[in-house]
This record gives C-alpha cells, sequence and structure tokens, in this order.
C-alpha cells in the first residue's frame, strides 16, 4: 500500500487518547490529531474527519476504530476492493466474517439492527453498522456529506444509504472484529433507540424525493 496518513479525531476522551495520539503525531508526520472541544458524537466526528480529508489530495478515505477492534491488516484488502467499487466496507456478518468477543445479547442486538435496517431500506448488504470501510473520494463527495443528519451508531446506516441512493457500487470485505481488550464500549440505550425511528425516516425522505 501507497504511503498513507492518518487522522485521529479526539472528542475530549477522559481516557487520554488524545495525549497519546499527540504523542504518536510528535515521532510522525504522516500522523494528525484533530481534538475537538465537545463531545458531539461518533456522527459529528466523522463529518468533521470527511471535511478535513476531502480537503486533501486523496483519493481513498478510511475510516476505522483505534483500539484494534479494526485490524490493520484488512487496509490492502479493503483498498482492493474499491478498484472496482466506490465504497468497500468491513462485514462481520458475510462468508469469512466474524466477532469475537461478544456475549449473546450484544450479538442480537447487533444482528437484528442490521437485519431491520436492510428490510425498512432494501439494501442488500449485511453489515450496516460498522465503521470499517474504505471511500473513493467521489463517492463521499457525491452525497455531500454536510447534510448528514443522524449522530450515533445510525450514521453509518445513513451514510451508507446515501451512497447507495446515489447509485455508488459497493463491496462487503469479510473481516473477523475483536472487541476491545481495554475499555466499554460507547453502545448505550439511547444510542440503540436512535436508530429505529431514523432508518424509518429515512427510507420516507427517500420515496418522497427528500434525502
Amino acid at each position: 500500500m501507497p504511503e498513507a496518513h492518518v487522522l485521529v479525531v479526539d472528542d475530549t476522551s477522559p481516557d487520554g487518547t488524545g495525549a497519546l495520539a499527540d504523542a504518536a503525531a510528535a515521532r510522525d508526520p504522516r500522523v494528525r490529531v484533530l481534538h475537538r472541544a465537545t463531545k458531539e458524537g461518533l456522527g459529528r466526528a466523522l463529518v468533521h474527519g470527511f471535511r478535513v480529508a476531502l480537503e486533501g489530495p486523496y483519493d481513498r478515505i478510511f475510516t476505522m476504530d483505534a483500539d484494534f477492534s479494526h485490524d490493520p491488516a484488512y487496509l490492502p484488502a479493503l483498498k482492493g476492493a474499491t478498484e472496482s467499487a466506490d465504497v468497500a466496507f468491513g462485514s462481520r456478518y458475510v462468508g469469512g466474517g466474524g466477532v469475537i468477543g461478544w456475549g449473546p445479547v450484544r450479538q442480537i442486538v447487533s444482528r437484528g439492527g442490521n437485519f431491520y435496517a436492510r428490510t425498512i431500506l432494501g439494501m442488500p448488504f449485511h453489515d450496516l453498522t460498522g465503521n470499517y470501510r474504505c471511500w473513493r473520494r467521489e463517492a463521499l463527495e457525491r452525497i455531500a456529506i454536510d447534510t448528514l443528519r443522524s449522530n450515533g451508531y445510525v450514521f453509518q446506516i445513513e451514510v451508507l444509504y446515501r451512497a447507495f441512493r446515489s447509485g455508488a457500487r459497493i463491496r462487503e470485505v469479510p473481516i473477523i472484529f475483536h472487541d476491545r481488550a481495554l475499555g466499554r464500549s460507547k453502545m448505550t440505550r439511547r444510542i440503540v433507540m436512535e436508530a429505529w425511528p431514523r432508518v424509518l425516516e429515512l427510507r420516507w425522505r427517500a420515496i418522497t424525493g427528500r434525502l
């Protein structure tokens, strides 16, 4: 893979993530840290990161979790998939994919949420909520990222649905997802409950031509 640059978006993390990222940036000019003064959620952080990336010369833009749940070894496969697609994303729920370290309740919530979103939105993909993705620059430019409205994990569904509706070619790449070894998941009941009506709203806006 050619030389890449890393952007860490830190929303004042209380666990010291920002300081560690700053130390990495001081050692390596390919690393940049974006500190945000308030915690506005996953969706706003990703939009901010997309905006910064699109200001640069990059033709591929990756998103991934920084806790090693997303194995960097899959980066070449995701990039390779975008030779014939506009968006490629790591999928836990296709052949060759899987999850290690989740209990049955978390598995049911994740699989059930993906089934619900896939059914309502009519997308033929199996893992709409993951954050391990590779975007061609043009795919992000077509969906007007500043108009994305979701915030929590449903943001992942909205941005992929917008790409799907724009005619983007989308591919799933099987990955094994490992639950984080340290810290706690940011998944909360509020985040889960946000997704159910938001998915219905996305479908309604698409049907009425207002997406």
